[in-house]
Parts: C-alpha cells; sequence; structure tokens
C-alpha cells in the first residue's frame, strides 16, 4: 500500500501520522485501545483508489509521544483534539473501540468537519450505569486497576486481551507480543474512566442526540460483555444509526475481518 509515515506535532503533541489513497474524499482512522494506525492497514487498502486516509497513532500508542498524565478527560480531550486537526476539511470518520469514542466526540462537538461516522463496537459503558451488564465491566475494570497497581502487568494485559480479543488468547501470543502489550497496560486504567464513568457527561444520550450525521454501527458477531446494550442506547440516542453485525466476528474485527468491515464501509459511504 502506498503510503507516507510521519512523526509530526499535531495539536501540540508528537503524533506518529499515516496517509495513504489518494481519492477527493476524505476519511480519518481512529484505532482502539494497545493498537496503533497499522491495525487499520487491511481496512484502508480497500479505499486507495476512492479516499483520502489518515490514520495517526493516539496518544501513549505506537510511535507516538507518551501520555504522561493520569487524567482520563484530559487524553480523550487531547486525542480529540488531535483528531480534529488532521481533518483538513469534512471527512468521513472511523474509529474503533475507545476511538470509536472519539469519533462520536468530533462528530458531537464539530459537526462541521465531520461527514459520517462508522462506530465499531464503541465502548460507551457509562451509557449503562443503571443496567446489570453494567456491574461484569466495574468489576473487570476494578480488576484491571488492582492487577496493574500491583506490579502485575502481565496479568493485567492477559485479562485485558482474553475479554476483547478472545479468537487470540494471550498465552497463545508470541512472547515479544505479550510484552508489548504489559508493557502498555497502564493506559487502560487511565483512559478508561472516559468510557466507563464519563464524569463529564460528554456522551449523555442528550447530547448525543446533536449527532445529525449518518452513523453506521458495526458490531460483531461475539462482542464483550455489555456492549450490546450500549449500543442500543447509541441506536436510541441517534436514531439515525444503522446498526450492522459483521458474522464469525469478534471485538477485533478490523484487523481479524478487515474485507467484512471494508465492505460494510464501502455500502455505508457509497464508494
Amino acid at each position: 500500500m502506498s503510503e507516507t509515515i510521519a512523526t509530526e506535532i499535531i495539536a501540540g503533541f508528537p503524533t506518529h501520522v499515516t496517509r495513504a489513497g489518494g481519492g477527493q474524499r476524505r476519511a480519518l482512522f481512529i484505532h482502539c485501545s494497545l493498537a496503533h494506525s497499522g491495525a487499520w492497514l487491511g481496512v484502508m487498502s480497500a479505499f486507495l483508489d476512492k479516499l483520502s486516509m489518515t490514520a495517526f497513532d493516539r496518544p501513549g500508542h505506537g510511535r507516538s509521544g507518551p501520555w504522561q498524565g493520569q487524567d482520563a478527560a484530559a487524553l480523550l480531550a487531547k486525542t480529540s483534539e488531535i483528531a480534529g486537526a488532521l481533518i483538513d476539511r469534512r471527512a468521513d470518520v472511523i474509529g474503533h473501540s475507545w476511538g470509536a469514542t472519539v469519533a462520536l466526540r468530533l462528530a458531537m462537538e464539530w459537526p462541521e468537519h465531520v461527514r459520517s461516522v462508522v462506530l465499531i463496537e464503541p465502548v460507551l459503558y457509562a451509557l449503562i450505569k443503571d443496567r446489570p451488564a453494567y456491574g461484569p465491566v466495574a468489576e473487570l475494570n476494578a480488576k484491571m486497576r488492582e492487577l496493574v497497581e500491583a506490579g502485575d502487568r502481565m496479568g493485567a494485559a492477559r485479562l485485558f486481551n482474553d475479554v476483547t480479543n478472545a479468537a487470540q488468547p494471550f498465552d497463545r501470543m508470541p512472547p515479544e507480543r505479550q510484552a508489548r502489550l504489559a508493557a502498555q497496560i497502564g493506559l487502560i486504567p487511565t483512559e478508561s474512566p472516559a468510557n466507563t464513568v464519563d464524569a463529564e457527561g460528554i456522551f449523555a444520550p442528550e447530547r448525543l442526540a446533536r449527532v445529525k450525521q449518518p452513523v453506521l454501527l458495526l458490531e460483531s458477531a461475539n462482542p464483550p460483555v455489555g456492549l450490546r446494550e450500549v449500543h442500543e442506547v447509541i441506536c436510541a440516542a441517534i436514531p439515525q444509526t444503522q446498526r450492522v453485525v459483521i458474522a464469525g466476528a469478534g471485538h477485533m474485527a478490523p484487523i481479524t475481518h478487515p474485507d467484512n468491515v471494508a465492505g460494510e464501509i464501502a455500502a455505508f459511504l457509497k464508494l
């Protein structure tokens, strides 16, 4: 895939940026937690002659600068600021997992920049705090924080991976992949309050109702616990949302099923 790759200062932060494709229509891709912009390569390769695409490594991920703070709201705000600064004109914004929460925030707060939104399993668990499905999510996050604070990074990485990527169990991964996840795992308790607590009410249903752009919500056949309920709330708040299930996929569908994901995006964007 023909591409340009560079580390640039975007919104005051050293950000690793990948640009590819030659179409007139622009698209921005925002990756999931503990991944990097390369996670999108399989999906992006389907649009090289149709879209001008930008992807970036989120703060603390890939080859972007490290994130030094502990404030989830500040991390979400900075990531959103970087994403918005990377849109030259209006763009279709595609986000996966935590990256999808950034895509939603862009659509709400910078609607002039966002033509449409593709959400791949947005992990906005704060939307179901009053439902039984939130209990296991809260327990998982508490256990993750406990393991990280106890210094058991491998255990925390195993727990996180096996919930979000059941198709590739942690203990079957190459040691170097295990080590990389363990090195980054501290980011999860840092960033998770933005989507599991949302103390500032950024993603309250009444605010989600501000989204007027077309929305595609892609759901895997086996989403992590609570996500189906999250998606129900999103669809109720944003009635123009198209909800599609990727057959046979898990939460990491952009990596494991890139052709299926790209096909649904192409149909949605009418490419």
